[in-house]
């Protein structure tokens, strides 16, 4: 069954409509995802993913460490603690996420029109990318990277990286903020 999402008007306000994510990027009807950024616990490193080669948009290009839609009915947060879940195989608490902030974005890559409004959380764990299960759907390979590496790979690496500027800006912000 096809994933179900609530509508959202240009502001973010529900429209007591839902659609299919089908129908949310074929009309580029509004709708809400988010992100969840894994930092070590002691703030040295970063998790990032690589996104399956099977993805529609950005296949094989590494990635946060947890991304997805918020289903219709759900608070964001809630998709961030089920996707976390579903991706990784990482069971979070709602105190384990940190909200860090909101942004709108818009990706136009061939027939999908992608229009979210995004929510960023972020999680410090301890993880061994070799123990974790991987949605193999969505995710083929994690790992570390080191945070004074993070900002040049980023820029040098923009081709095998997702076309999220907004994104990275805030995952960027936030390191800054712990250093």
């Amino acid at each position: 069954m096809e994933e179900t999402f609530d509508v959202l008007n240009s502001n973010g306000g529900f429209t007591g409509q839902t659609a299919t994510r089908y129908e949310c990027h074929s009309k580029g009807l509004w709708h809400r995802a988010i992100v969840v950024f894994i930092v070590s616990s002691d703030g040295q490193r970063v998790l990032l993913q690589k996104r399956s080669k099977t993805k529609k948009l950005w296949p094989n290009m590494w990635d946060v460490a947890v991304g997805g839609h918020v289903d219709a009915g759900e608070f964001s947060y809630q998709a961030a603690l089920r996707e976390t879940k579903e991706e990784l195989n990482v069971e979070l608490q709602p105190q384990d996420l940190i909200h860090i902030g909101s942004s709108t974005s818009e990706n136009l890559e061939g027939d999908i029109i992608n229009r979210h409004f995004n929510d960023y959380f972020v999680t410090h764990l301890d993880l061994d990318p070799t123990k974790i299960t991987l949605q193999s759907e969505e995710v083929q390979e994690v790992k570390w990277i080191n945070i004074d590496e993070f900002e040049n790979f980023l820029t040098n690496d923009s081709n095998s990286i997702t076309d999220k500027p907004i994104c990275w800006d805030y995952y960027l912000h936030y390191l800054k903020y712990l250093h």
